[in-house]
């Protein structure tokens, strides 16, 4: 089965609004594959703090404003994970049935989290939407598997979340534009970069 791997972190907005951009990108084509293989890339461990929930309030605030208008209608940074390596290992254990389960628990758990405004760290949570997948609970090689994916991230060069590798070359964050100057946060919709990372995905002609 042909799948995309991309490494990304529940908690980065980028990547929902990636994902989501890509799978419809691939419905409008009449496509349902590549698959995504979403593998953790925690930024708990790559900034050495899980990120808070008011600073992804601000990047929420400029996605939705300049390329996202329709997400994040349900964001709560009151609500936002402490952690997000249960998720992740839940992700983990998603997979293991099978890349399509995989990919719809990827796409439920930032759902949940950003246009529902669920804390995806608490167990209640976690173990509602691994039942409506059919996931079980993650076993110890899943919740390790969160630290083996970062490493193994580290050792292929990626740069962030979300970092996605095709067969002609890998492309960290390829739909959007991000800058930031004297503080101010600018994000704009990059379809040239789209366009090169749709084309090698799917494996389009340029």
């Amino acid at each position: 089965m042909n799948v995309l791997e991309v490494f990304a972190d529940v908690a980065c907005p980028f990547t929902h609004v990636g994902l989501r951009r890509f799978v419809a990108h691939r419905a409008a084509l009449g496509r349902d594959e590549p698959l995504l293989r979403v593998r953790a890339w925690p930024l708990e461990l790559v900034n050495g703090a899980a990120p808070n929930g008011s600073d992804i309030a601000v990047k929420v605030e400029a996605l939705r404003d300049a390329v996202a208008p329709g997400f994040f209608v349900g964001f709560d940074p009151k609500t936002f994970p402490s952690s997000t390596r249960p998720a992740l290992a839940s992700a983990a254990a998603a997979y293991r049935l099978g890349p399509e389960v995989g990919e719809q628990f990827s796409l439920a758990v930032r759902d949940a989290l950003f246009e529902r405004g669920r804390d995806i760290a608490d167990p209640e949570v976690l173990a509602e939407l691994r039942a409506a997948t059919g996931v079980a609970m993650p076993t110890e090689a899943d919740v390790e598997s969160v630290g083996a994916d970062y490493e193994e991230g580290k050792r292929r060069g990626v740069v962030g979340s979300p970092h996605f590798f095709t067969v002609d070359g890998d492309f960290f964050c390829p739909s959007l534009d991000i800058e930031t100057a004297d503080g101010d946060l600018s994000i704009t919709f990059d379809e040239a970069g789209f366009r090169r990372f749709t084309v090698a995905a799917l494996g389009l002609s340029g």
